[in-house]
């Protein structure tokens, strides 16, 4: 018995997410799933490092499974390769202790949030852009993204009103940087809720335009509302960057995404 690693890049556009779904075909988990069954001729159980919602990309998603396959890593990547589309493709494989799990042994993500901060249309780069045409403060932007970094309980920042589990989680990081026309957001952390990077984003777009004050965020966060925090962000700015392990575990970084190219 094998656990296969694999690093994987798509553009989420036409898909309804990474998790496979009984109503749909269109999903990453079940593509990637149906193409390695083809290929083995056995039942996989794909495990993704996490979900992505509909229309979000990925240049670093890791997923991995069990196989009895006696096909080498090379080999693997060669014919997986064969059969996915266009949209989607496997950039690693390789072999991982058997105890290995993608999602359950993930130290830590970086989600990248594209911005075109300009009254033009990025023509060319629309499906991994979110269009915002008025000026942005990004020094406002970058004074609130601080107050929101550290350990905090995050509720107000997820979508799911039935959240029974714990939703602190640790933020690392967002860095705001911006590049022409173009405006940058990165978030790293030990783990997000759902579309918490989307409402952060909106929250954050709220500041720069002079919507809310930078110096809202402690109390946004004690309240823990949902309704108190910024709207939620398109889903085609969104790209699942890298996800990190322990040395020596699996895939530290996801190839570097520039252009709205991998």
């Amino acid at each position: 018995m094998r656990n296969i690693q694999l690093l994987i890049q798509y553009d989420g556009t036409r898909y309804k997410g990474w998790q496979s779904q009984d109503n749909t075909e269109q999903t990453i988990q079940g593509r990637l799933t149906k193409v390695l069954e083809r290929m083995l001729g056995e039942t996989i159980e794909l495990q993704g490092s996490g979900r992505t919602d509909a229309g979000v990309h990925a240049a670093g998603q890791v997923a991995n499974f069990r196989t009895m396959t006696p096909l080498s890593c090379d080999e693997l990547l060669r014919d997986i390769n064969q059969f996915l589309p266009e949209d989607m493709a496997v950039t690693e494989v390789r072999d991982a202790d058997l105890r290995f799990h993608s999602r359950l042994h993930a130290l830590r993500k970086t989600y990248v949030y594209r911005i075109w901060n300009s009254s033009v249309s990025n023509v060319f780069e629309r499906k991994y852009l979110y269009q915002v045409k008025e000026p942005l403060d990004v020094t406002a932007m970058k004074q609130a993204a601080a107050l929101l970094c550290g350990t905090h309980d995050f509720r107000a920042f997820c979508a799911n009103k039935r959240m029974k589990k714990s939703t602190v989680r640790t933020l690392e990081h967002i860095e705001i940087e911006r590049y022409g026309q173009e405006l940058r957001l990165s978030f790293t952390g030990n783990g997000f809720l759902y579309h918490m990077v989307r409402i952060m984003v909106g929250t954050l777009l709220e500041v720069g335009l002079g919507k809310r004050r930078w110096e809202e965020m402690p109390q946004l966060l004690e309240t823990g509302e949902r309704a108190c925090s910024g709207v939620l962000a398109p889903a085609q700015g969104l790209c699942l960057l890298r996800v990190e392990y322990k040395d020596g575990e699996a895939f530290r970084s996801g190839r570097a995404y520039h252009g709205g190219r991998l």
